[in-house]
């Protein structure tokens, strides 16, 4: 490994990450360490609290609170997983709400404030169909990543011990998000949780026809996964983050060729494949320019959601790796 420089990078197992994770695929001029994490949002407060590793999978929120408290790291526009998020908001069938806004007044579990679904789900509720978030008691189980955050007036949390899962089901809450980031587990949310049934009709049952047209009309498409490479490594060697950029765009790349032939099967290529249909060839693509509407609609909605301090430039959060060094040869 004479010459490379040696990285510890915690990134999920994906489809479209393993060949770089088995070393199929090489990131140049780096000798790759490679941090499993299971599930990968205790790497995520790894990261944020001890910045414990060069290169990590983060959630895409997580990352811009840390950012702008000053966070020692900075995110590539590389993002590993996609999804819309018109749907995951679930509803009990007796808490009279029909309509986004009639969850104001309304005790709605998530795991955290800043957990990026939830965020996503406030978003599409605020901008699109009125919501007045400051009037809905969001109900929290876990502590957020970033400690410096200070959580709105209008966040609590449940009494210690309880599940949001429990909450929901003896009626203490009328709604919550759904699945890991909300009503859908019990136990510590960095490690050993345990899924449950969180059978309750979804707030937006015609999702997918509406967030075709949404996607269509805004060209918003919200992204998770976000990889971050310490400040420190791109100061010394600028050029890794073309290389991580290269590595990753072949390894999706490939990937795709397979999606398309009908090689990749699994839930994951179905996914992605529906994906398709509504944001067109590649379900995830990489670059500002191509996820420019969406990261501006991100930054834009934690800061008036309460999350961050100030507005951030895309300069201040995104390194465009297509300008940045080629490695010379050592």
């Amino acid at each position: 490994m004479a010459g490379k420089v040696h990285l510890k990078i915690a990134v999920a197992e994906h489809p479209h990450t393993s060949a770089i994770r088995s070393g199929e695929i090489e990131i140049e001029g780096v000798d790759a360490e490679f941090i499993t994490v299971k599930p990968q949002i205790g790497a995520f407060r790894r990261m944020v609290r001890d910045v414990e590793f060069d290169v990590c999978e983060l959630a895409p929120t997580t990352y811009i609170i840390a950012r702008a408290y000053g966070a020692p790291f900075v995110a590539l526009p590389i993002f590993v997983v996609r999804r819309f998020h018109h749907a995951g908001m679930l509803v009990r069938p007796d808490a009279g709400i029909r309509v986004p806004k009639d969850l104001e007044g309304k005790r709605v579990g998530v795991r955290a404030y800043s957990v990026t679904t939830g965020v996503w789900i406030r978003q599409v509720f605020i901008d699109e169909y009125g919501l007045d978030n400051s009037k809905v008691t969001w109900v929290v189980d876990d502590e957020e990543h970033v400690t410096q955050l200070k959580l709105p007036a209008n966040v609590i949390h449940a009494p210690e011990g309880t599940s949001l899962a429990e909450m929901i089901a003896k009626g203490d809450l009328q709604a919550g998000v759904e699945a890991a980031a909300g009503i859908g587990r019990t136990g510590a949310p960095t490690g050993g949780w345990q899924e449950v049934e969180a059978n309750y009709p979804d707030l937006i049952p015609n999702a997918a026809e509406v967030e075709a047209e949404y996607y269509a009309r805004t060209g918003v498409y919200p992204m998770h996964g976000t990889i971050v490479v310490k400040d420190a490594v791109l100061a010394e060697h600028p050029w890794i983050a073309r290389s991580l950029n290269d590595a990753f765009t072949r390894a999706k790349d490939e990937w795709l060729a397979k999606l398309n032939s009908g090689e990749a099967t699994g839930a994951g290529a179905d996914k992605y494949r529906k994906l398709q249909k509504i944001v067109g060839a590649d379900p995830l693509p990489y670059g500002i320019e191509a996820n420019r509407p969406t990261i501006e609609a991100l930054e834009k909605t934690a800061f008036e959601q309460g999350l961050t301090p100030r507005r951030m430039s895309m300069s201040e959060l995104f390194v465009d790796p297509e300008t940045a060094p080629v490695r010379e040869e050592a």
